[in-house]
Parts: structure tokens; sequence; C-alpha cells
């Protein structure tokens, strides 16, 4: 990651945009991305050709529910995330394969007028500062309980996952990488995006897990307790 982002100021206030509905991106976690449409793939010239820079933005509740809804009349969400492109691979096919890792969420402002065929918005990041500072309230987070509701949660479903990475992983890192990559809908991703701490948002993750778990534990007659 470039070392040279300390506070808002090292960001530009106008930021290419990349509305994706189910995706988020939070900060020194990383977000992968197929891209393929011609919007994009104009977007992620345009931010290689400049700072590398892309806001990560869900488009607006109203939108329906397609993944990146057609033209540029749309309403988005009221929060994002920047990212820096850290690695990009074109497959054979044409579609890019980018790397983003995240800087600092941001208030959107008003769209900047252009004749791209992605959209530009103005960006606050003045209410993030303290996305600035790396490993900010690793201490807060309950780790016992967020690995203990991950594993019940992974079993449950079936699933796998590389303990030894993640008992290696810092508090943020685990935090923000399982908000990214958890399976909730557009709604619960926002809200662990805008989660006020990082301990909020371990909390928040612990909460819909517990809840998807009671809900199919009420189901089969079973109980938790």
């Amino acid at each position: 990651m470039n070392n040279s982002y300390d506070n808002p100021g090292d960001l530009p206030t106008v930021l290419p945009v990349f509305p994706l509905r189910g995706s988020i991106l939070l900060p020194r976690a990383s977000l992968t991305l197929n891209v393929f449409e011609p919007r994009y793939l104009a977007l992620v010239d345009y931010a290689l050709a400049n700072e590398r820079l892309i806001g990560v933005v869900q488009p607006g509740g109203s939108t329906g529910s397609a993944e990146s809804p057609q033209g540029k009349s749309f309403p988005i969400r009221p929060v994002g995330c920047v990212g820096r492109i850290t690695s990009f691979n074109e497959t054979d096919d044409g579609p890019l394969v980018i790397s983003l890792t995240g800087i600092s969420r941001f208030l959107v402002g008003d769209e900047a007028t252009s004749d791209t065929p992605f959209r530009l918005f103005a960006a606050d990041f003045k209410p993030y500062t303290d996305d600035f500072i790396s490993d900010l309230g690793e201490e807060d987070v309950d780790r016992v309980r967020l690995l203990a509701t991950l594993r019940r949660y992974l079993e449950a479903n079936g699933l796998n996952a590389d303990w030894e990475r993640i008992n290696e992983a810092a508090n943020e890192q685990l935090v923000n990488t399982l908000s990214i990559l958890s399976p909730y809908g557009p709604e619960e991703k926002q809200a662990l995006l805008e989660a006020a701490s990082l301990k909020e948002r371990a909390e928040a993750l612990v909460a819909l897990a517990e809840m998807e778990l009671a809900s199919r534990d009420d189901s089969s007659g079973t109980s938790l307790q």
C-alpha cells in the first residue's frame, strides 16, 4: 500500500465511483473485482492513468436488484470507501481482475459533470479521519467471541477456513476482511461499512451470524442454548 495517505488532505476531492450492490471496501483490507463492462473498463483505465483510486459505493436501495444499474442518474448510498488499485490482470477473454486496497471511507457529495461513461463524485473524507490510523480500536474487539461465532457459522454452513491465517490476522484485518467477504445483503453490508468503530463492526458481524444461526435453529426445532 502507498504510505502517503496519512490524512484526508492526501486524497483528491473528486473520485471516479464504482457502484456495486452487495460490495463494500474498508481501510487496509482488499477487495477483488472482475471488471468486464465497457463503462467500468474505462473507469479502470482512468484510474490507472491518474492516481489509481476508485471509490466503491453501493447503489441506493430503491434502484432494484441489479448489481450495478445502467445509466448515470440512479441514486447511490451516502457513504463509500476509496481504494487504490494495487494489482490488475487482464484475462484471456478480455475482462480485468483488479485488487483494491482500502484507504478511507468518505461521504458522497455532489456528482461532477463529465462526459465519461462512469460517474465522478465529490468525496469528503474529513468525517473519517480515524480511518487513516492503522489498528485503531483493535484492543476493544472481543476476538474470542468473534472467532467462536465464526467457527459455529462455518460449521453450520459446511464451510472450511484457513484457521492458521485467521489466527495470525490482527483484529483490524480480521474484522474488515470478514465484513467484506460476508454473505449478507446490501443493507447489512452498508451497516458494516458505516459502523462507527472496529468494535461496533465486530459486534455487528457477531450479531448477524448469531441471528442467522438462531433462525436456522428455530426452523429445525432445536436450540443453541
